[in-house]
């Protein structure tokens, strides 16, 4: 399955670089946005799995797995004179967020789409564990392209 986040309202901020993070490796950034950029787009592969406490949830390279449950990193970095990146904070994508009908439509098109603001209230980087209301989850129908929202 293809889950494609789509982040709006980013903070603006020139020399940052925002990117989803590979599992166990803060180093390793896919798709890096500038943060001064008009919006971010990143689709990573994800499996679907039940986990050992009944949970359907997902699993893939870019998919975090810790205390609160399975989530997916958005790493904020400085660039350096150098070009070097350095992690300054991370949001939480929480995929226990995810509504149950949504997750079975996305079962059934084969994407998942999370929609989520990428500023805070004080204009700085979002930087907490990201939950609805402020992500929006939705299945992409692959037929029809019509978005099946809950």
């Amino acid at each position: 399955m293809l889950l494609r986040i789509e982040g709006r309202d980013l903070p603006g901020l020139p020399g940052v670089l925002v990117a989803v993070q590979a599992r166990d490796k803060p180093a390793e950034l896919l798709d890096p946005v500038r943060g001064d950029a008009a919006s971010a787009t990143w689709e990573l592969s994800v499996e679907p799995f039940t986990n050992k406490r009944g949970e359907r949830t997902l699993r893939g390279r870019h998919v975090q797995d810790g205390i609160g449950g399975r989530f997916v990193y958005l790493s904020w970095n400085r660039i350096g004179d150098d070009g070097a990146s350095t992690m300054f904070c991370r949001s939480k994508l929480m995929l226990s967020g995810i509504p149950q009908d949504v997750y079975d439509a996305a079962l059934a098109s084969g994407t998942l789409r999370a929609r989520l603001g990428l500023t805070n209230a004080k204009g700085g980087p979002v930087v907490a564990r990201i939950l609805p209301p402020a992500v929006e989850w939705s299945a992409v129908p692959a037929a029809r392209g019509r978005v099946l929202d809950s």
